[in-house]
Order: structure tokens, then C-alpha cells, then sequence
């Protein structure tokens, strides 16, 4: 029986490039850190955001519980996206080959704005945390019109982000090595409180936690789907794996489910017992609304000790800024990514000359959430009414690229019983998913009118500046090869070819109502090397690349011939494309027959080209 094998990735480095990175590249622990110093923080917050809410109240736990089972299938969705597209990008690149390259701009814009909410609610947290310590921090209150505004709070909160924007401008990059530690000293402070509290719970007390819940809230059908949603807050983070990609050990999916399986696991045991501990054994003084964002730290010194306390309120605080510095250069790295796509004005990109870093990008990524503040006057409730659209947007549009690529692939992979079974649960996560965000965009109004404005404007900033590049040139976006196309031509074109455009004449003129796929073959850069939460998509700096494909474009809509492009960096990629593709002719030129070694034509023509000689690879049937 033959193989059939999977579809071909759009673009990857060299394997010799890849295995000389791979010594430096992150492990499943260090990739476990890096989530978790992110995902690990919302613990801190989310108790008291879902609590306050009259209709969860002490249901909160309950939510966390619940919504964690969805958490969980989410995570074998991004574990595939994380292999299934090792430049990085998460739904920026999941959108774009799954449906067209302006949902990818939509992706992108989904992000950043829950990007911008995440560092403004995770630094302004952190400070709150770092008031138990230092209750100075928080000791400037002015009343206005509209209640008390904790000005020394957002003073050193701005002071903060101010600070992390010259870091990152300074190019001082943060380390998988320090989110360890992080990860670490957290992890251990929860399961330091966990066992406090389980030496002073006999088991039947800790059962009897579970009816509590239920005692002063109803589970209505209204309320089960809003705590539903509002629950999602609890595992913000999780997007961060997708971007951790281009820095993985390979195999990728091997690293990928390791790392998953650590985060699932560490968050499954602290995050929902923490919140409803938190929300359920706290007097009724500590856990009124001046206290219900330093929850967790109180708790700890309830049960504990002050020096327990203690502990838990700076380990709280020094996480939830890194968290804060995380979003930034997770929010830069993505404005640097649409940039590059043609979507924002190319002085983006710009770099100052001091410290070579993306100064302007930098500077976006901190101004807006300290305008945010600003403008919300810090007032932290504000925030959380203003989270969950960027944030659950970002989720759906992820699930649904992954399942309508893996609904393209299905001729592709034979089919067996398993592979239906994971197509129709992960089905069933984006419909878990869109519910959750659709009924945050009726619950929660300012946050659909918030991140609505910032995506629309984000989205017509795109739409622009993309009318305004096509003017100067075609913007070419490269695809995915998913099965076969009877009777097509594949054009192999390289870097090393001063020929290319003898191919493409020649593939062109051989279509004859035929689709051509123009197959790039670039070389890696072995100075190259990503850096944390960078999509490094290696064509988006390929200029060779770029103009191969123009000149193709260009020709085939004046032929009106059906086209695709797929680039990639390995020259093994040929005979996979190949395979998958089953041409009728392969075309390339003379001197790169070398790349075709794994193709096997029934016969071979040669054709002279005016400044070449082109070789078709002919299969007949």
C-alpha cells in the first residue's frame, strides 16, 4: 500500500540549520516555565474578579473546575499548532493559512488587544500584591466622581511599565532560565499553601467545601453559561506556547506535549483548588472588595503564617511583572509580525541605531496599556470588565483554523477511527470556545465595545497600509500543499537560480488551464537565530523569495491561470511537495536537479529557455 503523507508546512529552516539550533533551544521543562510564569499568574487575580461578581460569588471555584476540562482540550489543539507551524505565530499564523491572510491581521489585532490587558491587569496586580508588603504603595487615595482612585497605585504601576519599556528598548531579553526560577518559586508557594490548608482540613470538611459553593448562589442556566465564560480569565497564558515554537528541541511535537502535560498538571492542582479555597475559607472582612485582588496572599497568612504571607505577596508581584514584560514582548514581536505582512506602516520595523532594537514597536506595546491605565484611572474592576474579547476571540479563531485544516487534510492521511475521534472533540472545543466568547460579547458590553474599537482600527490601519503597498507591489502570502491536484505543475524555484523566471515562464505557458504551484527553496541564515515569542517566519525576510513570487503573480493573473505558492528552506521539501502533490510535470531548472533526487518521472524533457535550460519531470496518469 502506498503512504500518503501529510501536508507539507509552508516554511521550516534547514535540517542542518535546526539541529545546530536545537542544542541551544528550549527543553519541555523550560518551555513549561515559560507558560506557566504566564498561565500561573492568573490565580492571583481571577478568585477575586469572579467572586465579586454577584451571580458567581462562591461559585467561582466550581467555574474553574468546569471551564479547566475545556482548558484542557484547548491545550491539545495548541499543542498541534505549535508543530504544525514551527515559525511561530499562533492564531496570527493559524488564520492565515487556514482561511486567508486578513484573518491572520484579525488574529493579530485578537491578540494584541488581550496582550494590552494583560500587561496593564498583571503589573497593576502585582503592585496590588506588593501593597500586603508595603502598604505605602497604596496609601494615596483621592476621591473623584466616580469613587476613590488609588493614585500612588497607578503612579508606581505606570513607573513600572515605564521601566520594562527600557528594558526591552535597552535589548536586556528575558531568559527561559529566569522564568524558571519564577515557575518554580510559584508552583511551590501554591502547594505550600494547598498543604497549609489540608493540615488544617479534616477530609470531610474539605468535602464539605464542594455544597458550600452552592449555598448562597444559584446555578441557573444564565448563570452557569456566564461563569462559564468569566472563567476562561483563569487560563489566560495559554496562547504563549504557540509563540515559544521557533525556540523548541526537536521533535517539536514530542517537546510540545511534555510541556503541555506539566502545565495542565501544575495548573490543574493549584488553580481551582486555590480559588475555591480562596473564595470559600477567608472571613468575611478579608474577603470584602478593598482585599479581593490580594486573595491568594491572604489566604497564605490566614492559614499560614505572616511570613508565609509574606512570601506569597513578593514571589505574587515579581511574577505578575514578569507576566506584564511577557505580554509586551509577546504584544511587540506580533506589531513586527504584521509589519512584516504588510498590515502596519514599515517604520514600525524601524530600529534605533544605539540599541538595534524596534524602538517604535517597543514603545506601542508599553504606551497603549499605560494609556489604558490612564484611562481607567486604575481602577483594576475596570480592567476585567474590559478582558475576555481579545483573549476568547484569539481562542476561537484558532480552533477554527485547526479544524479546517484538518478538515482539508482529510483525504491526505488515511482515515482511521482515532483521527475522526480528535476531529470531531476538537469540533466540539470550538463550539465550547465561540460559546464562551459569544456570550461574553452580550455579557459584557464594555468589553465587545473596548476590543472592538481597538481591532476595527487596528483593522483599518491594515487595510490601508496593505492598499497602499499593492500599489508599489504585489503582496504574495505563501500556502500550505494539502493533497492532491490532478494534472498540476509544480515550479521549483531557488535561491542560488538566476534563472527563476525561465521556470515560471515555462510553468506558465505549460498550464494550459492548469493550476501551478511555484514551490521556493530558500537558504537559512546560519547566523539566524529566534529569540523568545519571535514569529520567525523565515520568508517574510526572504527578499529573493519575494520577488520570485511577484514576477509569478504578476504573470499568472495576466495568464489567468490558477496559481499557489508554498516556500520552505529544506531542499528535501521538493520531494515531500511532490508526494503529496502528484504532478503531472515537475519544472526545474538544469543546474538544481539535484533537489529532485526523491522524484521519480516517467520520462524527462528538456526544454531551452532564452537565457536557460528548463527540465520537465513528466508522470503520466
Amino acid at each position: 500500500m502506498e503512504h500518503t503523507p501529510a501536508a507539507v508546512n509552508t516554511s521550516t529552516v534547514s535540517s542542518r540549520h535546526t539541529s545546530s539550533a536545537n542544542r541551544n533551544a528550549l527543553g519541555p521543562l523550560l518551555c513549561w516555565a515559560v507558560v506557566f510564569a504566564d498561565i500561573g499568574t492568573s490565580v492571583y487575580y481571577v478568585p477575586g474578579y469572579l467572586y465579586s461578581n454577584h451571580d458567581i460569588g462562591t461559585l467561582a471555584g466550581f467555574f474553574v473546575f468546569l471551564t479547566m476540562s475545556v482548558f484542557v482540550l484547548l491545550a491539545f489543539k495548541y499543542a498541534e499548532v505549535t508543530h504544525r507551524f514551527p515559525q511561530g505565530g499562533g492564531v496570527v499564523t493559524v488564520a492565515a493559512q487556514a482561511l486567508n491572510r486578513w484573518f491572520g491581521a484579525l488574529g493579530g489585532m485578537f491578540i494584541l488587544v488581550d496582550y494590552f490587558l494583560t500587561v496593564a491587569i498583571s503589573c497593576l496586580s502585582g503592585m496590588l500584591y506588593l501593597s500586603v508588603v508595603f502598604p505605602a504603595l497604596d496609601s494615596s487615595i483621592i476621591e473623584v466622581w466616580f469613587g476613590p482612585v488609588h493614585l500612588s497605585l497607578l503612579v508606581t504601576t505606570i513607573g513600572v511599565l515605564v521601566f520594562l519599556g527600557i528594558l526591552n528598548w535597552m535589548g536586556i531579553r528575558e531568559s527561559a532560565k529566569v522564568s524558571l526560577v519564577g515557575a518554580v518559586i510559584a508552583f511551590l508557594g501554591d502547594i505550600a499553601i494547598l498543604i497549609t490548608v489540608f493540615t488544617h482540613l479534616s477530609l470531610s470538611e474539605f468535602f464539605s467545601l464542594f455544597p458550600k459553593m452552592f449555598e448562597h448562589n444559584s446555578l441557573t442556566p444564565m448563570v452557569l453559561l456566564f461563569g462559564f465564560a468569566a472563567s476562561f480569565l483563569a487560563f489566560s497564558g495559554l496562547e504563549s506556547i504557540s509563540q515559544l515554537a521557533p525556540v523548541m528541541k526537536t521533535p517539536r511535537k514530542r517537546t510540545t506535549g511534555l510541556a503541555l502535560l506539566l502545565v495542565v498538571f501544575t495548573i490543574g492542582i493549584t488553580s481551582p483548588l486555590l480559588t475555591m479555597f480562596s473564595t470559600l475559607l477567608l472571613p468575611g472582612d478579608a474577603a470584602n472588595h478593598n482585599y479581593q485582588n490580594q486573595l491568594i496572599s491572604l489566604l497564605a497568612g490566614h492559614w499560614g503564617n505572616s511570613l508565609l504571607q509574606t512570601e506569597i505577596a513578593i514571589s505574587a508581584s515579581a511574577l505578575l511583572v514578569f507576566a506584564s514584560n511577557t505580554a509586551i514582548i509577546g504584544s511587540y514581536h506580533v506589531f513586527l509580525a504584521l509589519t512584516q505582512m504588510d498590515f502596519l506602516p514599515a517604520i514600525v520595523l524601524k530600529r534605533n541605531k544605539i540599541r538595534a532594537t524596534p524602538h517604535y514597536a517597543i514603545a506601542l506595546a508599553t504606551g497603549i496599556p499605560i494609556i489604558i491605565l490612564v484611562l481607567v484611572v486604575g481602577q483594576i474592576d475596570y480592567l476585567f470588565n474590559l478582558y475576555a474579547f481579545g483573549l476568547l476571540g484569539a481562542f476561537t479563531l484558532t480552533c477554527l483554523g485547526i479544524d479546517i485544516l484538518r478538515y482539508r487534510e482529510r483525504n491526505v492521511v488515511p482515515h482511521h477511527f482515532w483521527r475522526m475521534v480528535v476531529f470531531w472533540v476538537g469540533v466540539a472545543t470550538t463550539i465550547l470556545v465561540a460559546t464562551a466568547w459569544s456570550t461574553n460579547l452580550i455579557s459584557k458590553p464594555l468589553a465587545t465595545a473596548f476590543g472592538g474599537t481597538v481591532a476595527g482600527i487596528g483593522m483599518l490601519i491594515a487595510f490601508l497600509n496593505n492598499r497602499n503597498q499593492q500599489k508599489k507591489y504585489l503582496v504574495v502570502v505563501p500556502t500550505r500543499v494539502v493533497g492532491r491536484v490532478p494534472e498540476s505543475i509544480l515550479a521549483v524555484l531557488t535561491t542560488s537560480n538566476e534563472h527563476n523566471e525561465d521556470v515560471i515562464d515555462a510553468a506558465i505557458a505549460t498550464a494550459q488551464g492548469h493550476e501551478v504551484v511555484f514551490l521556493f527553496i530558500g537558504e537559512a541564515q546560519s547566523n539566524s537565530s529566534p529569540q523568545l515569542f519571535e514569529i520567525y517566519d523565515p520568508y517574510l525576510s526572504d527578499q529573493h523569495a519575494k520577488e520570485a513570487f511577484v514576477k509569478a503573480e504578476s504573470l499568472a493573473r495576466q495568464e489567468h491561470t490558477t496559481h499557489q505558492f508554498v516556500y520552505n528552506q529544506d531542499p528535501g521539501a521538493v520531494g515531500r511537495v511532490w508526494q503529496v502533490l502528484h504532478p503531472h510535470d515537475t519544472i526545474v531548472a538544469r543546474e538544481n536537479m539535484a533537489y529532485c533526487e526523491e522524484i521519480n518521472p516517467d520520462f524527462i524533457r528538456y526544454q531551452v529557455a532564452p537565457s536557460n535550460v528548463v527540465v520537465h519531470l513528466l508522470k503520466i496518469g
